[in-house]
């Protein structure tokens, strides 16, 4: 199977590198970064693809000149760059799938061009469906493609869905770990900072998606997703908070049977069964010992301390363009907060704010979302923070 990666050099993406070098019939031919060459680099050397992307034509005559270096024959690789770059790798000729391994909007056009050239979507970037998931699944439904989700929860979810076709769903268990800050008070994340909140106890994940499981905005933006995915109004998606990180979600049908997937805190997993779903590999790794756990826990969320889930809730009943606006009032602030220019409660302020002076819109086109997401930005860049 020939695989495309958006975004290799991040989280997922180089777990799903990992897989690749443990499975022999599996290759990469095209691959993006935006900007981390030394590992990026490192990557092409190892994998070989025939085409990749980078952020810039600057980091791009960088690239070819550290291949170069390592006496790498550039006449066997197409280096490109920009939007344009990605959506190249997005469609690869020889690409079988695309793993859209990327944070943030960026992923949005890349993926709607894999769907028209035919290509079955790995997909472990919210945003796609928080901010165009109206026009993303009719659209993979008209050419016959499936939507994979690589996202933990997600991915159990859908493995709980297999073999029950046509049955009713009752309700989702979308399940969290609560973060760093479960069972803290409202006054006592007024002074976190940027290490305790990216100080995650269960997942290894990049930056921006550790602080946003501090926020629980994380989970608010997967409830959208859950929402889109498996055609659930959101009043049936149950938030549940769940320490132990094992049930990774659950499907309750109406007959009352809850049928859910349980496993280590291991992303490789949902990465390999979308790779080769309907079948289920081998993988290396430590294996579930429910003796050694010895009980699970579950619990409601604080959503009046954590209230940026909330927002995700009152988002998604607004409709429109509204999810864009929570997402991009998010992205903003969270880079505002990793660059210590604002503190961790003013996240969800400044999403809130957003959520009530940027203009709503009704089925927004991709072009609306796009200006509705730079519109988020101008009003944060305004304000004074």
């Amino acid at each position: 199977m020939n695989i495309s990666i958006i975004g290799s050099t991040g989280s997922i993406g180089t777990q799903t590198l990992q897989i690749v070098d443990e499975n022999d019939d599996l290759s990469v031919v095209a691959m993006s970064c935006k900007s981390s060459l030394d590992v990026f680099t490192e990557q092409i050397l190892k994998h070989r693809p025939a085409l990749v992307s980078v952020g810039d034509e600057k980091t791009a005559e960088e690239l070819k000149s550290r291949l170069l270096a390592e006496s790498f024959d550039t006449d066997s690789i197409e280096i490109v760059y920009g939007m344009d770059g990605l959506i190249e790798v997005a469609t690869c000729p020889e690409a079988d799938i695309v793993v859209t391994a990327v944070v943030g909007m960026i992923g949005i056009r890349p993926t709607i061009a894999a769907i028209e050239a035919g290509k079955d979507i790995a997909l472990a970037n919210k945003e796609t469906l928080v901010c165009a998931g109206h026009i993303i699944m009719p659209l993979a439904k008209k050419h016959g493609v499936k939507i994979l989700p690589v996202d933990s929860e997600h991915s159990a979810i859908f493995q709980s869905l297999q073999g029950s076709a046509g049955s009713p769903v009752a309700k989702i268990i979308l399940t969290c770990s609560g973060g760093p800050f479960r069972g803290k008070t409202y006054e006592e994340l007024s002074d976190v900072t940027v290490e305790q909140a990216l100080a995650h106890p269960n997942w290894s994940m990049g930056k921006k998606i550790t602080i946003d499981s501090a926020t629980m905005i994380n989970k608010g933006l997967e409830v959208m997703e859950a929402h889109w995915l498996f055609d659930v109004p959101i009043s049936r998606i149950q938030v549940t908070v769940h320490p132990q990180s094992v049930l990774h979600s659950a499907v309750e049908y109406e007959d009352g049977a809850v049928i859910g997937q349980m496993g280590t805190p291991d992303m490789r997993l949902p990465i390999l069964y979308a790779l080769y779903y309907p079948k289920r590999m081998p993988l290396s790794g430590e294996r579930l010992d429910l003796f050694k756990i010895g009980h699970l826990d579950f619990m409601e969320p604080d959503m009046e301390t954590f209230f940026g889930l909330q927002l995700a809730y009152d988002a998604m009943s607004a409709g429109g363009n509204m999810p864009t606006i929570y997402n991009a009032a998010n992205e903003r602030a969270v880079a505002l907060f990793l660059d210590r220019k604002i503190p961790f409660l003013c996240i969800p302020e400044i999403i809130s704010e957003c959520m009530m002076e940027v203009d709503l819109m009704d089925s927004p086109s991709l072009e609306d979302i796009l200006l509705t997401e730079q519109k988020t930005y101008d009003l944060i860049d305004r304000m004074e923070l």
